[in-house]
């Protein structure tokens, strides 16, 4: 599996925190987002993914956690061409499933293995930020979760029904 804490298509400036993504890791996102929460019925859901991933990883996490998140980008691209010798961007869906569900097991076993002193593993970040993204997008909020615009006042025991949909607001 390649080093994803190397850092080698993102752009840093030296002395301050200017970070931004390279046009291929933008696409690249996008098909990331896409495999880990596929479109479905649900409008809306397309490109999303390229700017949570964009805005959080540009401007809340530190110079570390940039590094770790585009160097698993890339190893995400470069673990596919070794294994499918093509780019993540042209694999089948179950070609890029199979991969980000090889990735996903490799995830799992780094958490039981952390210490306490080691990074987050660059696939926990990506699918953290996808589920932010999209429950925080209009169609996750008003369309996955129960949404009033302008609520009332806070009521800390509203009657909630097993099935209900959580709310967004």
């Amino acid at each position: 599996m390649v080093n994803y804490l190397s850092n080698q298509g993102a752009k840093q400036k030296k002395g301050r925190n200017t970070f931004y993504f390279s046009a291929e890791q933008v696409l690249l996102l996008d098909d990331v987002g896409e495999t880990i929460l596929p479109q479905t019925d649900t409008p809306g859901q397309s490109y999303w993914y390229r700017s949570i991933y964009k805005k959080m990883v540009t401007d809340c996490y530190n110079p570390d956690q940039q590094k770790i998140f585009i160097g698993g980008l890339d190893a995400i691209n470069a673990d596919f061409e070794k294994k499918f010798s093509i780019p993540f961007s042209k694999g089948s869906i179950i070609q890029r499933e199979q991969c980000l569900n090889q990735i996903n097991a490799t995830m799992i076993q780094y958490k039981k293995d952390k210490k306490e002193e080691d990074p987050d593993h660059y696939f926990l970040m990506m699918k953290q930020l996808t589920i932010l993204g999209y429950f925080t997008s209009e169609a996750g909020a008003t369309q996955s979760l129960r949404y009033v615009p302008v609520p009332e006042k806070y009521d800390g025991s509203y009657p909630y029904k097993k099935g209900d949909k959580a709310w967004a607001t």
